[in-house]
């Protein structure tokens, strides 16, 4: 059951640019989430050097002075049914449901893992650059499998900046310095989590976040989906998964979903 009515959470998304849901998922079922959250990532560090994701750039090196380490990979979905269920879990998507429409399609996930004392900060930035959709429907949804302190480096968002739209150069390599300037990180509202909850936001909202610096690690995963009337432009720079969570996919034709003749 939502904690709020659907209108409530439309309006409040619409006006400020992000929906906070807590305890969507129990403790029972963040335990299995973390259990597979944690062979994932194991399994990444079997296969692969350390995978260091942290971005580059001036801002970066700002925040923290060059050295610090972000593990992550695309589509957990791909390694756990269980997180595959999570995404599917009714009251996940009715919040998605409120803010999208009723047709939900899923672009790709990401799990993020900020490793204890050094773990990556991200600038203040936008998304949409990085996956643009033709009517700009696409919210991202981050699940929190861990809490997320302040000194942990919870996401911190500047509300109402949604209302920007797109605006170039805001992929957080300091590009746009009238928005840096405007919208700083440390100036940004911070949202502290717990195991369980879901922060929803636009991909225009400016979102960044802090260096871990706890003694924890920070787990989550997040979770890009868009509406199933609209189409992700060609410039996209992510694997579009288009798995359908709810609904109908409205553009689904042969040759986008992948069929070969």
């Amino acid at each position: 059951m939502l904690e709020k009515e659907p209108s409530e959470i439309r309006s409040y998304f619409k006006e400020y640019g992000y929906h906070f849901a807590k305890s969507v998922y129990s403790v029972d079922e963040i335990q299995s989430m973390e259990k597979d959250f944690d062979r994932a990532l194991g399994q990444i560090l079997d296969t692969e050097k350390r995978p260091n994701a942290r971005w580059g750039g001036k801002l970066m090196d700002e925040i923290d002075g060059g050295d610090s380490v972000l593990l992550h990979t695309h589509n957990i979905q791909s390694y756990s049914a269980v997180w595959l269920n999570a995404f599917m879990k009714s009251e996940f998507l009715d919040v998605a449901e409120a803010i999208l429409g009723p047709d939900i399609i899923l672009h790709h996930s990401k799990l993020f893992c900020k490793p204890p004392e050094k773990g990556s900060p991200f600038p203040m930035h936008q998304d949409w650059q990085y996956f643009p959709s033709v009517k700009d429907t696409m919210i991202a949804a981050v699940i929190y499998v861990s809490e997320a302190t302040d000194e942990m480096g919870c996401i911190r968002v500047h509300p109402g900046s949604h209302k920007l739209g797109r605006c170039q150069g805001t992929m957080g390599n300091g590009q746009n310095a009238e928005v840096t300037d405007n919208f700083a990180l440390d100036e940004g509202t911070v949202l502290e989590a717990k195991p369980g909850d879901v922060l929803f936001f636009s991909y225009f909202t400016l979102h960044g976040s802090m260096p871990n610096q706890s003694g924890k690690t920070r787990k989550s995963v997040l979770v890009q989906m868009y509406a199933g009337d609209d189409e992700i432009e060609a410039d996209n720079m992510h694997t579009n998964v288009r798995l359908v969570l709810r609904g109908w996919n409205r553009l689904a034709t042969r040759a986008n979903v992948g069929e070969i003749r």
